[in-house]
């Protein structure tokens, strides 16, 4: 049992006193396919070996009694009933999201304990909220004997980020934290949920992470603002093509013919949510050559789109893309997740890690007062349950 486990464990021992189930719940990185999710195109994310643990166990008292470990076991309890109210703590809410939703899909969930904690950097867009989502849910279902599908528990979970919590994500995250696979990348097509696995095993090559530990609360409501000027954009190229239902539908020459229809602002976010759908196809591709010499222009492509077109990067990000631009031990790198913070995606060989580290960190200092983290992170399985 690794020693961040077994202080899980411990812990729910002391509090609960009975033997509960253990979930690993993996956090993700999107190796590319940033913002398309909502847009109905594609996506390429991996879970990685950065995890939520999760102790549970029935408690056969109507009650939902929650302890987060990592933020001074701070505590939640509530009554199991048809409705629950938000919690100002705010954490409680992915938990009883999902329940909210079991129980509109059917499930009876009864009273449970739930103690969690992890390694996953919080608020660094590595989807540490569909993290404690699909372990919650996985728990729950087996703990009470739920029949319910991972691709069910994926959009289950979206669906508590965007109607209880009140984020309008995509189902990206859930889904790869569900689906992950060791070695292999997913290419999720967003709108059928075709899924396929891409090898991703190369020994010879890290993904390092590099967190500006900014954390603007504006991500959450620029992100609906995005999604929002997305969907005019459909509104409108749908009055030329009535056969148009999201961006995923629209050929760019179509864009072209009719951006000055457009606000430039909507066409911008038109234009590269398009672009980034044909960079993940590519990227695909490169894979199956292992060529990840391409596949990482394709990064610095993302990032470009990202900062330029759909403008949710953020001055720190932006130094550590440019920082590794000289570095011919780094194959690529863009800013991933929501935006306006976060962290960047990397790929650097193996061997040579820590002197890029050091190259990024001399050239960040230099510009940004803020610190910087790194982490290296290693794709890995999707979540896992097991009963000691």
């Amino acid at each position: 049992m690794e020693s961040r486990e077994k202080l899980i464990y411990d812990l729910f021992i002391k509090n609960f006193g009975s033997r509960p189930i253990f979930i690993k719940s993996p956090g993700r990185v999107n190796l590319i396919g940033e913002h398309t999710d909502y847009n109905d195109g594609f996506v390429l994310p991996a879970a990685i070996d950065k995890k939520i643990f999760l102790a549970m166990a029935p408690n056969n008292k109507n009650k939902i009694r929650l302890v987060a470990a990592d933020m001074d076991q701070a505590e939640y309890e509530t009554a199991v009933s048809k409705t629950y109210k938000h919690s100002a703590l705010g954490w409680p809410n992915y938990i009883l999201g999902v329940v909210d939703q079991l129980q509109k899909s059917g499930f009876t969930p009864g009273g449970f304990d739930c103690i969690f904690g992890g390694d996953i950097p919080i608020g660094a867009g590595l989807s540490s909220s569909a993290a404690l989502e699909g372990g919650v849910v996985s728990g729950l279902a087996e703990l009470f004997d739920l029949e319910i599908s991972r691709m069910e528990m994926a959009k289950l979970g979206q669906r508590a980020e965007n109607q209880f919590v009140g984020v309008q994500c995509g189902i990206m995250d859930q889904f790869a934290n569900l689906h992950g696979k060791a070695g292999s990348a997913i290419r999720l097509d967003c709108r059928s949920l075709e899924y396929t696995h891409y090898p991703f095993n190369r020994d010879d090559i890290a993904i390092l992470l590099c967190d500006t530990n900014v954390r603007r609360e504006l991500a959450t409501s620029e992100y609906n603002v995005r999604r929002k000027q997305c969907e005019v954009g459909v509104e409108i190229l749908r009055k030329f093509d009535p056969s148009i239902k999201s961006l995923r539908d629209v050929p760019q020459e179509l864009l072209e013919k009719h951006k000055d229809a457009l606000e430039p602002v909507v066409y911008n976010r038109c234009l590269y949510v398009l672009e980034e759908n044909q960079r993940v196809l590519d990227a695909c591709e490169f894979l199956l050559r292992s060529d990840i010499q391409s596949f990482g222009k394709k990064m610095y492509e993302s990032h470009a789109g990202l900062r330029d077109l759909y403008q949710v990067s953020c001055h720190e990000l932006d130094v550590l893309v440019e920082a590794t631009e000289s570095l011919d031990e780094v194959s690529g790198a863009r800013m991933m997740g929501g935006g306006f913070g976060g962290c960047t995606i990397n790929l650097v060989l193996e061997n040579k890690i820590e002197k890029v580290i050091t190259n990024i960190k001399t050239k960040y200092e230099k510009k940004v007062s803020t610190p910087v983290e790194f982490y290296i992170a290693r794709i890995s399985e999707g979540v896992t349950v097991k009963k000691y």
